[in-house]
């Protein structure tokens, strides 16, 4: 397999494209409840866990396209069977392959939870699930251009949601964000580390950057989606601070949707349940991307179809997406996504930029000898 890879032009997308990819990916069904899971540990200085994770996020996208740089139009599944062999390359390939089916599952039941737990606590988990797999293969058999356009949208007709906020602040109490910094350093550190698994997503332009039309621009276009969605993470957990009391806080599972509740519309009576039901829509461009990577892994790594790929996981996450019922069970999942999450998206990175620079500078070398000679 070459590291290289070359998509058709008809497949290709603009640069500009990237912002709003990296927006959706960071913004999906975690933005619902990821406060308490801070302020556990950070308090009434979350906020600034948030931005030190965002400025992470920074550090590793950085380094994630300067290694497909390195090759011109390469994904990590070319950059692993050059770097590491045919293999070790194939073996690291099938982790990533089993992280991205892990993150659709995570992302699918989630969902699914915030369905039962507001709207339809009735509803059968399998009707709700083949419900949203039948929506997803929908989307990907149409290609990746249609996925992004999906992004692209979602994007723009979500800013009202942004309006929700100001409702909230009516009630706010912002002195309960004083004494700045007030809170361990440990702390803080802590919540940054529990921040990541909300704000993963970015990996997967490690599969998406040879789609990109003027990948000189990938780098700034992607930059300002992870500081958008950083800048509404920081809006959403200041409020949320100013909001709630402390004890509420750290109980609230759903804290954004709380906030939701109190908005109030002469024609509509719970807003909330509009917010739910239009997420759906927002995090179907995450179970397609997750899973379209999954597929062009099988693809790229082990020649299997696109199409065989996408009816076997998806009739396997389905089936596995019935297992779990309770609020226990997923929070369990959920809590296993934190260490996954941060070692492959955030530490693995560093290893593989540092691998793929000294590959690429002994083949360099050795090219220059043997000229020479």
């Amino acid at each position: 397999m070459k590291a290289n890879y070359q998509p058709k032009p008809p497949l290709l997308v603009n640069a500009f494209m990237a912002f709003y990819i990296m927006h959706d990916l960071q913004v999906g069904v975690g933005i619902m409840g990821f406060q308490r899971y801070i302020y556990r540990y950070a308090k009434h200085d979350s906020w600034i866990s948030i931005i030190l994770v965002g400025l992470l996020v920074h550090l590793i996208v950085y380094l994630i396209l300067k290694t497909l740089q390195l090759y011109g139009s390469a994904d990590i599944f070319g950059v692993h069977d050059d770097v590491l062999g045919k293999i070790i390359g194939k073996f690291f390939n099938a982790i990533f392959i089993v992280y991205c089916l892990y993150a659709t599952l995570i992302t699918l039941i989630n969902y699914i939870e915030v369905v039962q737990g507001w709207i339809f606590p009735e509803a059968p988990i399998w009707l709700l699930s083949l419900s949203l797999f039948l929506l997803m293969i929908y989307g990907i058999t149409g290609g990746i251009r249609v996925i992004v356009g999906i992004c692209f949208f979602n994007v723009i007709i979500s800013l009202w949601i942004v309006l929700l906020l100001l409702f909230p602040l009516k009630y706010a109490e912002f002195s309960q964000l004083l004494p700045v910094l007030d809170t361990n350093p440990l702390g803080i550190i802590k919540g940054t580390y529990r921040m990541t698994s909300t704000v993963l997503g970015f990996e997967l332009f490690y599969v998406l950057y040879p789609y990109f039309k003027e990948k000189s621009k990938v780098q700034l276009y992607s930059h300002l989606g992870i500081l958008i969605s950083i800048i509404v993470y920081v809006a959403i957990m200041v409020i949320s601070i100013a909001y709630f009391s402390p004890g509420q806080l750290e109980d609230d599972i759903w804290a954004t949707l709380t906030m939701f509740r109190i908005s109030k519309i002469p024609f509509i009576e719970r807003f909330e349940y509009v917010t739910i039901a239009y997420w759906m829509i927002i995090i179907l461009p995450n179970l397609m991307f997750y899973m379209w990577s999954a597929m062009r892994g099988m693809e790229r790594s082990f020649k299997v179809g696109e199409k065989k790929s996408l009816l076997f996981f998806s009739i396997l996450l389905f089936v596995v997406s019935l297992f779990f019922k309770t609020r226990l069970e997923i929070s369990q999942l959920n809590q296993l996504l934190v260490p996954i999450g941060f070692y492959l998206a955030f530490c693995y990175p560093i290893l593989l930029f540092f691998l793929a620079f000294i590959k690429r500078k002994w083949n360099q070398s050795r090219s220059k000898h043997y000229e020479e000679i």
